[in-house]
């Protein structure tokens, strides 16, 4: 058993200062203070708008009826609109600047670590930031929530994105139930090369991105406001707190904030 915090603030900066191969994995819980709540939460869109994710998320129902997962996107980039980047995704972003970290690998499709300022990102269950036609195989990038946002405005008769080349039902590079995650072999090596892990977030309960923390026997931290099902190590640390509110303890530590 791990107490509430088993690493202070202090002690958690002089490792990432004396890190030279930090890695970052992030789940649902570092977006939570940009108001998005975790889909299977108790405010989560799943529970809140009655959503079947076997059916939203999974591909066979996409191909079948498109709709389910359009009138969830619907509801997901609405929560999206006037939120952003949360302490914690700005701080990592610094560090990447810093060289201090060599990469981010998120469970999280919000494109918040991008919209922080982090290049560095393994988007492991893909975003809205692109796009690809089923039909005809037209791949369209550097699409944002805003431009998914308005091309559904602009389709009032139709309840889908029809791909601008065929007619045919976009569906953006998020990873469906029945697909393969996202680079999760430079994930599985990132992981492998680092001298520090960093867990924000995440309850490490969505496979393979829960098996990543395996791939390391080098000092690992989780910080999540919640029990994880990671079972403990002489080289892990468990900080059972508010992500935001610790990693600004952090940052004082560190010099990065005042």
């Amino acid at each position: 058993m791990h107490t509430p915090r088993d690493l202070e603030p202090d002690r958690c900066a002089g490792l990432i200062e004396h890190a030279q191969a930090l890695v970052v994995l992030t789940g649902a819980g570092i977006s939570t203070a940009a108001g998005i709540p975790d889909f299977r939460g108790p405010d989560g869109l799943y529970v809140s708008r009655r959503y079947d994710p076997e059916k939203i998320f999974d591909i066979d129902w996409f191909f079948r009826d498109p709709r389910l997962f359009y009138d969830f996107s619907r509801d997901f980039i609405e929560l999206m609109k006037g939120s952003g980047p949360t302490f914690t995704h700005r701080l990592l972003a610094s560090l990447e600047r810093q060289g201090r970290l060599k990469g981010v690998i998120t469970q999280n499709i919000d494109a918040l670590h991008q919209a922080a300022g982090s290049s560095r990102v393994i988007d492991l269950h893909g975003s809205y930031r692109s796009a690809s036609c089923p039909g005809c195989g037209m791949h369209y990038s550097d699409r944002t929530y805003a431009w998914w946002d308005a091309a559904m405005r602009n389709s009032p008769r139709s309840p889908v994105v029809p791909c601008p080349a065929c007619g045919g039902v976009l569906k953006p590079d998020i990873v469906f139930y029945g697909e393969p995650v996202i680079a999760i072999s430079d994930a599985w090596q990132l992981v492998s090369k680092c001298d520090l892990l960093l867990v924000l977030g995440s309850s490490l309960q969505v496979t393979p991105a829960s098996l990543l923390p395996n791939y390391t026997t080098e000092t690992t931290i989780v910080i999540n406001k919640g029990r994880v099902t990671l079972p403990p190590a002489p080289y892990r640390h468990f900080v059972e707190e508010d992500l935001d509110l610790y990693c600004r303890e952090v940052a004082v530590c560190l010099g990065l904030v005042d």
